[in-house]
C-alpha cells in the first residue's frame, strides 16, 4: 500500500456504476482517503474517469476546466423524461428524417451556444439536486449556460441510431445535446450510449479497467497506472526552479527573479505555469507584476517528498 503517494489514476469506468461508486471502490482498494474525480459520468456511461489522489486533488479546479471528448449514440424518433435510455418515453415519432437532412442539422451544433441543463442533473436549486426535484415530478425553469462544441464528427448514421464524436467545454450535457438535435430534426431523440474518450490530456490509452474488489492484485494494478504530479499538466508551460526557490514558493512567497524569466517577458499577466523542481511539482503559479519582468505568484503549492 502507498497511501501517501500523490498523482492521478485514469479509470475506464464500466457501465452500471456511478462515478462516486468508482471513487469509493478505489478508496477501499488503495486505503486512500483523499480522492477527487474530473467530471461525473452517468451510471450508464463508460470511459475516461481520472481520479486525483492526495495532493493531486489540488489540481481538480484546473484540470476540470479542460475540454472533454465523447463518442455518443442517439436514438431518433423518441424523447424520454431524462433525455437518455434510463428515462420514460414521453413522445414518439415514426416519421424519421432522411440521412441527407440529418447531417447538416448535427453539424450545425458546432460552436458556441446556450444550453439548458436537464432537470435530471446534479445541479442544485435552492440547496436541492435537480434530479431529486425531477423524481418528485417537479419541472423548473433552469437557466441556460454558455457552452462550446469545439469539434463534432459523425461516425455512423443507421436510423434510428446516429453515432458521433464530440469535443466540448466543461458543463456540456451530451444527453441534452442529443435531445436538442432530435428537436431540431423534428422527430425527437434521446441518448442511447455514451463513452468518454478523453479529459484534457488524459485518454483511454492511459486508462485501467476498474479491478474487482476481491482481486489480490488490485492495489498493484492501480498503482502501476499512477501518473505523477509532475506529469499531470503536460500541456502547460513549465518553469524549472532550484530547491531554495521551491521552498520560497511553498511558503507562499512570490519569486521576483527565477530561471527562464526572460522567455516570459511580455507574456500576459495571469498566464498560468507549472513549476517543477526536479521531478516534483512545486506549484501552479501565475505571472504577476510587470510584463517586462514578471514575477511568479503561487496559486496552489504541493508538498515536498512526492514519490511513485
Amino acid at each position: 500500500m502507498k497511501p501517501s503517494v500523490h498523482g492521478i489514476i485514469v479509470i475506464d469506468k464500466p457501465a452500471g456504476i456511478s462515478s462516486f461508486g468508482v471513487v469509493k471502490a478505489v478508496r477501499r482498494i488503495l486505503k486512500v482517503k483523499k480522492i477527487g474525480h474530473l467530471g461525473t459520468l452517468d451510471p450508464f456511461a463508460t470511459g475516461v474517469l481520472p481520479l486525483c489522489l492526495n495532493e493531486a486533488t489540488k489540481l481538480v479546479p484546473f484540470l476540470i476546466e479542460e475540454p472533454k471528448t465523447y463518442q455518443a449514440t442517439l436514438w431518433l424518433g423518441a424523447e424520454t423524461d431524462t433525455q437518455d435510455l434510463g428515462g420514460k418515453i414521453i413522445k414518439e415519432c415514426a416519421d424519421l428524417p432522411a440521412v441527407d437532412n440529418i447531417v447538416p442539422v448535427i453539424k450545425s451544433f458546432a460552436g458556441e451556444q446556450w444550453q439548458v441543463p436537464p432537470m435530471y442533473s446534479a445541479l442544485r436549486y435552492q440547496g436541492q439536486r435537480l434530479y431529486h426535484l425531477g423524481r418528485q415530478g417537479l419541472s423548473l425553469e433552469v437557466n441556460p449556460r454558455r457552452i462550446t462544441i469545439y469539434r463534432l464528427e459523425i461516425d455512423d448514421i443507421s436510423p434510428p441510431e446516429v453515432t458521433f464524436t464530440v469535443t466540448c467545454s466543461k458543463g456540456t450535457y451530451i444527453r441534452t445535446l442529443a435531445a436538442d438535435i432530435g428537436r431540431q430534426l423534428g422527430c425527437g431523440a434521446y441518448l442511447r450510449a455514451l463513452r468518454r474518450l478523453q479529459v484534457g490530456a488524459f485518454s483511454l490509452s492511459q486508462a485501467l479497467a476498474l479491478p474487482e474488489p476481491d482481486d489480490p492484485q488490485a492495489p498493484e494494478k492501480l498503482w502501476s497506472y499512477l501518473i505523477p504530479l509532475a506529469d499531470a499538466l503536460p500541456n502547460w508551460p513549465t518553469v524549472a526552479i532550484s530547491d531554495q526557490e521551491a521552498k520560497r514558493l511553498r511558503q507562499g512567497q512570490n519569486l521576483q527573479n527565477w530561471p527562464g524569466q526572460a522567455a516570459y517577458q511580455g507574456r500576459p499577466l495571469g498566464e498560468r505555469v507549472r513549476v517543477l523542481q526536479g521531478r516534483e511539482l512545486v506549484a501552479v503559479a501565475e505571472l504577476s507584476g510587470e510584463p517586462s519582468r514578471p514575477a511568479l505568484s503561487p496559486i496552489r503549492v504541493f508538498a515536498a517528498g512526492q514519490r511513485s
